[in-house]
Formats: structure tokens, C-alpha cells, sequence
């Protein structure tokens, strides 16, 4: 099995990378079955129904998400009506939404998908690591394929968090940072493992946002509107193999197209 996760997905830009890159992705790569972050979707903070919806029409099967998940207020009315649309599992009993789900491939076969957020430089919330032996024990009822998005801000906790479950997963792929990490590998078990798979919007920013506007935050401390970048947009993600019978991973590539290449 192979399964594509895209990074986080910053505004139009993104979106319109994932609607022209996906098809041949996935053709190039054999693909069965595609998770992507959304939390920055819509305007490069939060998620509206209608990108919810165009996202699921590019032929994403699940969406993971994190911090900014919350960020446009509509999320309220709407994050139950969707299954295959994740918060992460360690927010507290009772809130909104769901951290975890069973989705089947084109094959049919049932993978498992698990969304966390990290705590350190973050908002408080439940244990990641108790809350990934909860919901994992639950998904192996169904499938020993699973797949955590481990939304989280730092490195260590991040790598804790890979050792922490390597051989009880197939893959612990970090998002948050926009920043793709060079350490992609397979750790002793079996478990995949990147730190960050990225960002799928404008490189010409910082983050996805107007570089401009970030440079003079940093030099006065004055607030300021973040507008999203446009130029020079890539989709970065990882192609993750995965052995069907153990869920055991033997391979993960990085994937950098730039969607100005692919226009030429």
C-alpha cells in the first residue's frame, strides 16, 4: 500500500497546487489512499464547508488538521457533518469533532488515521502520548495500518513521540513548523517518521505569509494583518509504502513540485 500526505495547506495557493499537482501525483506514484493537513486552508487560517468540500472533490479521502483548526467560527456548525475531518484526539472530552477514523482505500482495505497536537510552545491540553495509546488501541480493533499527524511545534517532542510508538504504528508524520525536515526514515520497528513534511503554498513568504509583512513585525513589534503569499508555489508531502499484511512501513520519499514548473 502506498499512502500520500500532503503538508499543511496554506490558502488559494495550496489548493490550487493540490487541484493541478494531485492527478498525476498519484498516477506517478500509485497511490491508494491521500491524507492531507487543512487547518490553514481557507485564507491561510481555519477551514470553511466550501474548502472542506473542494478539498474532498481533488480526491483527498481524509483531513487532519491542529491548532488553527478553530480559527473560523463556521467550524462549529459543520466539523460533525464530516467523518474524514479530524481535530486532534487530545483535545477534552466533549469538545467538537473527532481525532480519529477508519478510512478504507481504493482497495478497500481499512487504514486508520490519528490526528494529535503537541503541548510544548503550545495551548494545554491532554497528554499526546496517552491519548495516542487510547485511540491506537481502539483503530487496531480494525486495521494495523494507522497513520498519526502530529501537529506540534517542537522537534523533540515530536522525535519523542516516533520512538515513543515506533513498531505500533505504520507512520508519525509532524506538521505545524511549514518547514520540511531532511529526516525522513524508517525507525528499527517499522514506523515511518518525518519531523515536518512542510508546506504546500508560496515559497516566496515566510511561512505562506507576505514576507514583507512578517520582516517588519520582527524589526517593530506592532501588530499587523497577515496576508497570504502568491508566488513561486510548491506542494511538499511524503509518499509513505506500507507492508499490507504487518502495517509495517518500508519506505518514505519526500516530494517537492514546484506548481510554477509544472505550468511551463
Amino acid at each position: 500500500m502506498k499512502v500520500l500526505f500532503i503538508s499543511d495547506i496554506i490558502g488559494k495557493p495550496g489548493r490550487r497546487a493540490v487541484a493541478r499537482l494531485l492527478p498525476s501525483i498519484v498516477n506517478d506514484n500509485e497511490i491508494d489512499i491521500i491524507i492531507a493537513n487543512c487547518e490553514n486552508a481557507a485564507g491561510g487560517f481555519g477551514v470553511t464547508r466550501k474548502v472542506v468540500d473542494e478539498l474532498y472533490r481533488n480526491k483527498i479521502d481524509v483531513l487532519t488538521s491542529g491548532n488553527h483548526i478553530w480559527d473560523k467560527k463556521e467550524i462549529s456548525e459543520f466539523i460533525d457533518d464530516y467523518e474524514t475531518l479530524l481535530r486532534p484526539a487530545n483535545y477534552p472530552d466533549g469538545s467538537l469533532g473527532r481525532g480519529s477514523i477508519i478510512a478504507n482505500c481504493i482497495s478497500g482495505r481499512p487504514v486508520g488515521v490519528l490526528n494529535l497536537e503537541g503541548r510544548v510552545f503550545m495551548r494545554p491540553l491532554d497528554c499526546p502520548f496517552r491519548a495516542a495509546e487510547r485511540e491506537i488501541d481502539k483503530l487496531k480493533k480494525k486495521t494495523n495500518i494507522i497513520i498519526i499527524d502530529m501537529h506540534a511545534e517542537a522537534t523533540s517532542e515530536k522525535q519523542a513521540l516516533g520512538w515513543f510508538l515506533d513498531g505500533k504504528v505504520s507512520a508519525v508524520l509532524g506538521t505545524h513548523t511549514h518547514v520540511q525536515t531532511a529526516d525522513e526514515r524508517i525507525l528499527p520497528k517499522g514506523t515511518a517518521y518525518i519531523t515536518d513534511v512542510g508546506m504546500t503554498g508560496s515559497f516566496d513568504s515566510v511561512i505562506g505569509i507576505k514576507k514583507d509583512i512578517i520582516i517588519q513585525k520582527f524589526l517593530t513589534s506592532f501588530p499587523a494583518r497577515y496576508d497570504l503569499a502568491k508566488k513561486n508555489v510548491w506542494l511538499q508531502s511524503v509518499v509513505i509504502s506500507i507492508d499490507d499484511a504487518s502495517g509495517k512501513c518500508f519506505g518514505i520519499k519526500r516530494l517537492n513540485i514546484s506548481l510554477d514548473a509544472s505550468s511551463s
